[in-house]
């Protein structure tokens, strides 16, 4: 079972993350000094700014300026997308282009504003009909948005998973309902969402110490079996 970073933006010069080549490696190196063994490459893709046939060759060429580089000791990378919500997302095409590259796997971002019914029933529909693993990124986010609370308990009845951030689990304000949501199985999996060196940096090791220490060692294993789970068979992106 890898020790798995779900959420990155590691890839160069593709979004708000890493803005080159060496900014990535020093975040890959960063993540494996925590003893990060696998990452997931998850650029932003916004519908309304991207296609996704644009979206899979800009990421392609990120993946290629960074791929000599990644040498034994940094953690496996494997390309994926941070899908960002939008209206009609249950029937667009292509979907299946932006999950976990080998999976059905789906990290979906919710919209930063309150939600409606209509915004669940898309969520449920891409479960149910399209038949992805919706994984819904940085879930403790949009507790934000009061009107937001009740819905979050319907979507976490959902057969879906949830990620959180390492980062909200590192100051003690809020961190109690997350270390709830983790006992009760509520959030299955944990994130850096890393974006740089300097700003939202690699974390995922101290947030995994939190956990480790808050709630016992069978947390992180419980952890890193659901990250296991969603992994492709066979060969990773790093040769």
């Amino acid at each position: 079972m890898p020790v798995l970073d779900l959420h990155s933006h590691v890839l160069p010069g593709i979004d708000d993350g890493s803005p080159d080549v060496e900014t990535s490696l020093e975040m890959l190196r960063l993540s494996a000094q925590q003893g990060v063994e696998a990452m997931v490459a998850t650029p932003h893709f916004y519908a309304w700014r991207n296609r996704v046939e644009r979206f899979l060759r800009r990421r392609q060429r990120a993946f290629e300026q960074l791929a000599p580089h990644l040498l034994p000791g940094l953690p496996d990378l494997y390309l994926g997308a941070e899908v960002a919500f939008f209206e009609g997302i249950s029937e667009a095409e292509m979907l299946e282009e932006l999950t976990l590259e080998g999976t059905n796997v789906l990290l979906l971002e919710l919209p930063f504003r309150p939600w409606s019914g209509r915004d669940l029933d898309e969520v449920e529909a891409l479960i149910e009909r399209r038949d992805f693993q919706v994984v819904l990124a940085h879930l403790e986010r949009y507790l934000m948005f009061s009107e937001n609370r009740p819905l979050l308990l319907e979507l976490m009845d959902m057969p879906l998973q949830v990620q959180i951030n390492a980062e909200s689990l590192l100051s003690w304000r809020g961190r109690g309902r997350l270390l709830k949501w983790f006992r009760n199985g509520q959030a299955h999996l944990l994130g850096s969402d890393c974006h740089g060196v300097e700003h939202r940096v690699p974390n995922l090791g101290q947030g995994r110490e939190i956990l480790r220490k808050k709630l016992g060692q069978d947390i992180l294993d419980r952890i890193d079996r659901a990250g296991a789970r969603l992994l492709p068979e066979g060969k990773t992106n790093v040769e």
